[in-house]
């Protein structure tokens, strides 16, 4: 179901993966006013800038263990789309839990405007993944 501020899909699965223990209205409450301050901050639409974060935050490819003839391999994969958004939903609300902060909706905001400008905490988690996978490349063929 689309979430009633915006009518998109993605914001009610990001919201439900930010809840915990089944509060729901405490977690749209907490994204609403995070979108407020994103607003307030930088001026922008906070729901264009949520999606370039979520953008920003979310890899095309992973490394997976595989053990081959005794020894373990960090082969690269590509990652399927669903998955793609699901792991960069995670990581902006880890990381976002993660800052420092007053409040939950304060941080998530700081986390949003940082990655929508290819910074903070998830895109380096991203950045980094992409590294990884590139390293190991020379093993993509045990696949």
């Amino acid at each position: 179901m689309p979430d009633p501020r915006y009518s998109d899909p993605v914001v009610t699965r990001f919201i439900n993966n930010m809840m915990w223990q089944g509060k729901k209205s405490i977690a749209f409450d907490i994204f609403y006013n995070a979108m407020d301050l994103v607003q307030e901050k930088s001026g922008q639409n906070p729901h264009e800038l949520f999606g370039k974060a979520l953008e920003n935050a979310t890899p095309s490819v992973e490394v997976r263990s595989r053990r081959i003839g005794g020894a373990t391999f960090q082969i690269p994969t590509e990652i399927n789309p669903k998955r793609k958004i699901a792991i960069g939903m995670k990581w902006l609300i880890r990381f976002a839990r993660e800052r420092n902060g007053k409040g939950m909706a304060e941080k998530l905001a700081a986390e949003v405007l940082a990655a929508s400008k290819g910074e903070g905490s998830a895109v380096k988690r991203k950045e980094d993944t992409h590294k990884m996978a590139e390293a190991n490349r020379a093993f993509a063929h045990f696949k």
